[in-house]
């Protein structure tokens, strides 16, 4: 059915630097040279005066590919990954979410000696037709629970679309 066909909306490449502003310089960099295109900086919204945060600090970067970009970065970060997925990657609202702790394990990604070694977080979010009227600005509804991404169906996408090995199969 085309309604239930379950498509990728987007990828979310982040890292967190906490106050440390040279590790956040060598993480926009590092998110210039694997999308091509410069990332956002996110900045915080309340004091934690134990961490040393004030409101509009800048705190991490992150970059929102979608669409061909995203499928293509998909392909690259589960390659770094050997194509295996833990069931735990997945939540129950059609979201895979994990960690690479080197960025040199990216297919394609060289080593540049400004950065050095430096880990990311991955985030892929899958949605169906119809979930606009989650985000539209009239009249916007809930998405019913028939209609939302199964864990397990997220999971089956995977392995279809990008050969991804679930758990130790």
């Amino acid at each position: 059915m085309k309604m239930k066909e379950i498509k990728v909306a987007k990828v979310t490449l982040n890292i967190g630097a906490g106050k440390d502003q040279r590790l956040l310089e060598k993480g926009v960099k590092l998110l210039k040279n694997l999308t091509g295109t410069e990332p956002v900086k996110t900045v915080t919204q309340k004091r934690i005066q134990g961490w040393g945060l004030r409101p509009g600090l800048p705190i991490g970067v992150k970059k929102t590919l979608r669409g061909k970009q995203a499928d293509e970065m998909i392909k690259r970060v589960l390659y770094a990954k050997d194509n295996l997925l833990e069931e735990s990657y997945f939540d129950n609202h059609g979201n895979i979410s994990f960690g690479l702790p080197e960025y040199v394990d990216i297919k394609d990604a060289k080593y540049d000696t400004e950065i050095g070694m430096m880990g990311l977080q991955v985030s892929i979010t899958l949605t169906r037709p119809g979930y606009r009227v989650k985000h539209r600005s009239v009249r916007k509804k809930n998405i019913p629970a028939k209609h939302q991404v199964k864990k397990e169906e997220a999971m089956n996408f995977m392995k279809e679309k990008y050969s991804a090995k679930i758990g130790e199969e």
